[in-house]
């Protein structure tokens, strides 16, 4: 999937040893760094020839009236969408006044390299000039994990074999309001057409200059947004070491600020500039001069540590992060190369959002606008609640922080309780189409399910009864509204309709089974929390009733809407149904549709999917994966058979839950496509929209993939537990995890699994239904027969053709079309 004579296997390194244009959006995505805060695309310093100049600050927003083509009470009301921060990786350099500009230039070596072990990239060429003179050209861009707000970069610069005059220009840019003289035209043409994964373009000015001036070396620029309110401030210091002599000149304006060094430069003398940058952001109107402060205080305190310290620092900060992250694939380099640059994304992504959310692209480009959906809690919670356990938090008291708005958003549709947005930067709902937003309601048990986990992994019940509490009930209050009671052979039935799941190929649906499933979770674990804190802490419970207004007999009613859940299911197919009409509709011929119409959504009208038995995403799927406790092997393994091949995988949150129960069920080589199709999906642009930013959820599902589809994790109703499947192609699997503060390292081989136990308390598991419990310092070895059943190929849709729905009418499969060679002509007795 990737020229890996441009990009060589690197256990620790994602490397390119060609440049190369027509790529560029991709590169810059896959090169980008970032602390979860502060994020900057890997644009080369140049500051030419680029897909998207890009530096995003996460939650940094502005707002905009959504205008639908027709209006109806409860539509969301006002747009988010990120805003490129002014630009401070711009360092241009000249020799003989002639720039170096990638277009053009004589460059004879190349790489450019993000270190996964430092968090580093770095770029070193040899460029030859017109004149003949060689000049090297090393540069460094680091985003500090360790200093939220502190970015830094170095360019060294040495001619050769000649004197020259060497010009190095150093400058913050205003790209949101107008690119410099560099910047007017992309290197590739956008896609035309419409395409929703894309952020808004404003045609107005969105950053109003407030402060702008220069002190010595160092620059200051200062905003306040239009229309959200929110104001920011940047500043640079530069210093110049060099044997050399030189000048240094500077020029600031509201949009720009330049710090210009000219130096005479001798043979094989060297040239060193340093650029310290930082950024600082408020969403609560402090004002910008109070930002341009901090950035102030943020660069003095940088400048009192040298530059190796800092580097040092932080690969510190990346070794911990390994100790207690890292998951190592036996005899595969280049999947354990792919492996560490997913895993670290999701630092990049979320290591300083500090109770911020954390976006689908993360700060690597500005695609789905940086909005914050259910991908956190569903594809990165796991990830962080089982490695850093302080991230996981952070992420879900943005979600407590988030409550009110949720209140509100419940109150306008008509329920109780809370509903959260379906994207959102600032806590209110961001999506203009309901059908495919707002009717997504599963997201509230998201969150719920998110909570639960992380106090199942991290036994937080101080924070779960502080804040968390308050999102299960608010949460399991909109369920009991939002369902109803039905009669059914004698049964009292509780149904939910007018709902959408993550499948967005089928919208506003009754009882779709993954909403049911994890609603009924949403409910038990909301009734079953308030009781434990009623018998835990009289006190705290008092609180909480007296807080949340919360009647007791609530959590019987909640119970008994959870036992009473209507789960679909069809005896005449013998699987679950999507939702109540999902069998009655025609089936999609996924394997009669060409590529030219993939994916679905850019090439058919919503109404035209919605019509079909396609799906975007992994649905029943999901469902099974998450709340797997409640069906039976023989149940998940049908449902797999029928809906995989009716799954585009048209969405990168799919390929990942697949992989995770092809693998439970069987269909072990099938679960191993479907790891690498997500491992490389960034990597390789399977999708075609890198350019736009990585995908971070998917990155979060590599992690899943790993440790829950071929380690076989497990932690069902807080019990931890392991049924593994290594895929044949690997030597072996290695990964940690912590549980409730003990730190595992669970080594799994052909013909054992090694759980090895860290300081703290004992942990109980179980192996294929054998319990066993782990000392700390110690470790149990236990022996395998086998990895699971495997069952090979893949379920096939011929496999379905000629099923009996449950009227008796056959499946068939088609895809639609208007070439037709006649127009059907409906008689008495049928189509003709």
């Amino acid at each position: 999937m990737i020229n890996r004579d441009r990009f060589p296997v690197d256990p620790w390194r994602l490397v390119e040893t060609e440049f190369d244009l027509s790529d560029a959006g991709v590169t810059e995505s896959l090169f980008a760094v970032g602390n979860g805060y502060l994020g900057m695309r890997g644009n080369h310093p140049e500051g030419r020839y680029a897909h998207e100049q890009g530096t995003f600050i996460n939650g940094f927003h502005e707002t905009f009236p959504i205008r639908h083509a027709e209006e109806a009470y409860g539509f969301a009301e006002v747009g988010q969408s990120i805003i490129n921060a002014p630009d401070a990786k711009v360092m241009r350099v000249y020799v003989d006044d002639e720039p170096l500009s990638f277009g053009v230039a004589d460059v004879r070596e190349y790489e450019r390299a993000l270190d996964l072990r430092d968090g580093v990239l770095r770029r070193s060429i040899l460029w030859v000039t017109p004149s003949g003179k060689h000049v090297r050209v090393d540069f460094e861009r680091m985003v500090s994990f360790e200093e939220r707000h502190l970015a830094v970069m170095t360019v060294d610069v040495t001619v050769e074999n000649a004197d020259a005059p060497v010009t190095i220009s150093c400058q913050i840019v205003n790209r949101q309001d107008g690119e410099d003289v560099y910047g007017g035209t992309p290197v590739a043409p956008r896609r035309a057409g419409f395409d929703p994964r894309k952020s808004e373009r404003f045609a107005e000015r969105v950053l109003l200059p407030e402060q702008y001036w220069q002190d010595k070396l160092r620059s200051v620029l200062s905003y306040t947004v239009a229309h959200s309110r929110m104001t920011l401030a940047v500043a640079a210091d530069h210093s110049i070491e060099t044997e050399n002599p030189y000048t240094a000149r500077t020029l600031v304006e509201p949009d720009i600020a330049k710090n210009v060094f000219r130096v005479q430069a001798k043979a094989g003398v060297p040239i060193r500039v340093v650029k310290q940058v930082s950024y600082h952001t408020s969403a609560t109107g402090v004002p910008a001069g109070e930002l341009v402060d901090r950035c102030r205080r943020t660069l003095d305190r940088a400048a009192t540590v040298d530059l190796p310290t800092q580097f040092t620092r932080q690969r510190a900060w990346l070794d911990a992060f390994w100790e207690r992250s890292d998951v190592r694939i036996g005899g595969r380099d280049d999947l354990q190369q792919a492996v560490r640059w997913c895993l670290f994304q999701l630092a990049q992504a979320a290591a300083r959002a500090d109770e911020l959310g954390i976006p689908a692209k993360g700060l690597t480009g500005s695609g789905y606008g940086g909005h914050y959906f259910w991908d956190t809690e569903i594809y990165v919670l796991p990830f962080l609640a089982y490695t850093t356990p302080q991230w996981a938090l952070n992420a879900l008291r943005m979600r407590s922080l988030m409550l009110p708005a949720a209140r509100r958003r419940a109150h306008q549709l008509t329920e109780a309780g809370a509903l959260y947005p379906w994207r959102t930067i600032n806590g209110e709902e961001a999506s203009a189409y309901y059908a495919a937003g707002t009717a997504q309601y599963h997201i509230n048990a998201d969150i719920s399910f998110a909570l639960a986990r992380y106090v199942r992994a991290t036994g937080d019940l101080e924070f779960l009864w502080r804040e968390g509490v308050d999102i299960v009930v608010e949460t399991a209050r909109l369920w009991a509204t939002l369902g109803f009671w039905r009669s059914h052979d004698g049964a009292e039935e509780f149904h939910i309709h007018g709902v959408t799941g993550p499948d967005e190929y089928t919208t506003v649906v009754n009882d779709n089974l993954f909403t049911n499933v994890m609603a009924r979770f949403n409910l038990r674990f909301a009734a079953r929390t308030v009781r434990a804190m009623e018998e835990r802490d009289g006190e705290v419970y008092r609180r909480m009733l007296t807080r949340l207004n919360l009647d007791p007999a609530e959590a019987d009613a909640w119970d008994r809407a959870a036992e009473a859940m209507h789960i679909p299911y069809s005896p005449q197919l013998g699987i679950h149904p999507q939702d109540e009409v999902f069998l009655e509709k025609e089936v999609w011929d996924l394997e009669k549709t060409p590529p030219s119409q993939r994916p679905l959504l850019l090439h058919f009208h919503p109404l035209v999917i919605y019509r079909y038995q396609v799906l975007k995403q992994a649905d029943v799927v999901l469902g099974l994966f998450l709340q797997g406790n409640h069906f039976t092997p023989e149940e998940k393994l049908a449902d797999f058979e029928y809906y995989d091949p009716l799954t585009t995988g048209d969405s990168t949150l799919s390929a990942v839950v697949q992989s995770v129960l092809a693998a439970e069920v069987g269909y072990q080589s099938l679960a191993h496509d479907y790891f690498e199709h997500a491992l490389f999906v960034d990597l390789a642009d399977l999708h075609h929209n890198t350019a736009d930013g990585v995908h971070v959820a998917s990155a979060g599902g590599i992690w899943t993939a790993l440790v829950s589809g071929f380690g076989g994790m497990r932690d069902y109703d807080g019990k931890l537990a392991f049924d593994p499947r290594l895929p044949k192609e690997w030597d072996d699997l290695e990964y940690v995890m912590h549980w409730k503060g003990t730190p595992l390292r669970v080594v799994l081989e052909r013909e054992r699994l090694t759980v090895h136990a860290g300081d703290g308390a004992p942990v109980p598991f179980s192996v294929r239904g054998e319990a066993y419990t782990v000392e700390p310092g110690g470790q149990i070895v236990v022996e395998l027969a086998d990895q699971g059943p495997d069952i090979p190929g893949r379920p096939t849709l011929r496999e379905l053709i000629g099923e009996r729905r449950e009227d008796g009418t056959l499946l068939s499969a088609s895809v639609p079309t208007t070439h037709t060679t006649s127009i059907p002509i409906i008689d008495m007795d049928g189509i003709h």
